[in-house]
């Protein structure tokens, strides 16, 4: 089954963070059975109260969770303090697979390289 592209984002978000699968399910409060189906598109409609935990865990915004499970958010209801431009980014449609994956692959690098600072 091909991942739903709220799955693919978890999962890229996840990496960026260097977040194994079992981290952030545990920081979630959720089985890594459960976020491993997620990740592959095998949840179809996610509660909002567990897109909530994995919004928390991942530090995305949870109006970005909601509105890539497919869920209606109304415009200026997202409750961050600050803009969030790399949940932005990944959310966007304009932002292809390949994109997403030279982001996340230059994030982890980044770290790494910056890590001992």
């Amino acid at each position: 089954m091909e991942p739903s592209e709220l799955g693919a984002r978890v999962r890229e978000v996840r990496e960026m963070r260097n977040l194994s699968l079992r981290q952030a399910a545990d920081a979630a409060g959720i089985s890594s059975a459960y976020l491993h189906k997620i990740e592959r598109g095998e949840v179809k409609a996610p509660s909002p109260h567990m897109l909530h935990a994995l919004s928390e865990a991942l530090n995305v915004p949870y109006s970005t969770l909601m509105q890539l499970a497919g869920y209606i958010v109304p415009a200026g209801s997202g409750g961050e303090d600050r803009p969030n431009l790399l949940a932005h980014a990944l959310s966007s449609e304009e932002l292809t697979d390949d994109e997403a994956s030279a982001l996340a692959n230059y994030l982890s690098w980044y770290r790494h390289e910056n890590s001992g600072r």
